[in-house]
């Protein structure tokens, strides 16, 4: 299965737009339909790269690294900025996109302050 940049970001903000912050897997793994099982995919991957982390039998929440990465692309000309700038180098890591997309703000935030940042 291939990571889907824009799928983490759609389950991002899907976590983050929960009223718990106690998250549950979706679904068993191995039992779950395929829409359940690339969501646990793309879970662990996340979780991989700290932007989740588990915290008991089947359930999760957003660490403070995910809400940072999530603050970074959640504006929709930013994402659409970051993904170009990954395609341009030929594809990019989690941290990576991370790392453009928190470029593209600090660059806009300096501009709208006049402050170099």
């Amino acid at each position: 299965m291939k990571r889907d940049q824009d799928f983490i970001r759609q389950l991002l903000l899907k976590y983050e737009a929960e009223d718990d912050w106690v998250l549950m897997t979706v679904g068993d793994i191995f039992g779950s339909s395929e829409e359940e099982r690339r969501e646990n995919y793309h879970m662990h991957l996340m979780m991989d790269e700290g932007f989740l982390t588990p915290i008991g039998n089947g359930t999760f929440r957003i660490t403070s690294y995910g809400h940072d990465y999530l603050e970074a692309i959640r504006d929709d000309t930013v994402w659409a900025k970051t993904k170009r700038g990954a395609l341009s180098a030929g594809g990019a890591s989690l941290r990576l996109m991370f790392e453009i997309a928190s470029s593209i703000v600090k660059q806009k935030a300096a501009e709208a302050l006049g402050l170099p940042l």
